[in-house]
């Protein structure tokens, strides 16, 4: 079996960890067993995700949102005291890939949004502290924008939001997966694209109707699945291990 220690040091590296600026820590945030026979993806830290990936014998959990964020106490009591108690109890990892994981280029979850609706990286759109976090794309073929809509329910398991306001057949598309905010909302808009794909919905709706754009909502935790899974298949082919994807919608 594979040590901790050399997924990690491969994770940290293949997903530039330190590249980026994130109020999230980033990296392993919690160090169960030396070994990882089996790894748990899942887009949230939580009880539930926890207690889901003892239930997979999980020797590790890769998750997009950690425990550990900038803007909040980091002392262990209450009720993250029981969160973590479970990953301790059991000797199970805990790897965190916020940021990094959202702007990669290969198994991010821009990227791989962009490859369900088969579309190619041709730019950068959206920066976070001089660094881009979402990408734009082109499709060989222009869509309709009503079959992307539908392509997203059915892959993401969600229920789109959509401003219908651009042209109805889409060639370029940017997209910035969860908290996309205003702010790729506007760079979205200034980078003149067909289509803005993010997660939470913002009020934007009589911007986009004035500038003649359209807009989907996939929601926050539908959109940070993809890469996710994307990992877990790089980490399945490398090291051999065994991988499990936990899938706990939360409706945002």
């Amino acid at each position: 079996m594979p040590r901790l220690e050399k997924i990690v040091r491969f994770l940290d590296e293949y997903l530039k960890t330190d590249d980026v600026k994130d109020s999230s820590w980033n990296g392993l945030q919690f160090e169960g067993r030396g070994t990882v026979k089996k790894a748990a993806f899942a887009v949230d830290a939580g009880v539930e995700s926890f207690k889901m990936s003892v239930e997979e014998k999980a020797d590790l959990v890769i998750v997009h949102h950690g425990h550990f964020w900038d803007f909040r106490n980091p002392s262990i009591t209450g009720w993250a005291k029981q969160r973590m108690k479970i990953l301790f109890e059991n000797d199970i990892s805990l790897y965190v890939s916020h940021n990094p994981l959202d702007r990669h280029k290969e198994v991010g979850h821009n990227a791989e949004l962009l490859k369900l609706l088969g579309a190619k990286i041709t730019g950068e759109f959206f920066l976070y502290h001089g660094k881009n976090i979402g990408w734009i794309g082109e499709c060989k073929k222009a869509l309709p924008l009503k079959e992307i809509e539908e392509k997203l329910n059915r892959e993401l398991n969600t229920v789109c939001r959509v401003l219908p306001f651009g042209g109805k057949k889409i060639r370029t598309i940017a997209v910035c997966s969860g908290g996309g905010s205003y702010g790729g909302f506007y760079n979205a808009l200034d980078a003149g694209v067909d289509l803005y794909i993010t997660g939470d919905a913002v009020e934007v709706y009589h911007t986009a109707k004035d500038a003649g754009v359209n807009v989907i909502f996939a929601g926050h935790h539908a959109t940070e699945t993809m890469g996710l899974r994307a990992l877990a298949r790089i980490l399945q082919k490398k090291f051999h291990i065994e991988t499990v994807f936990i899938d706990l919608p939360t409706g945002l």
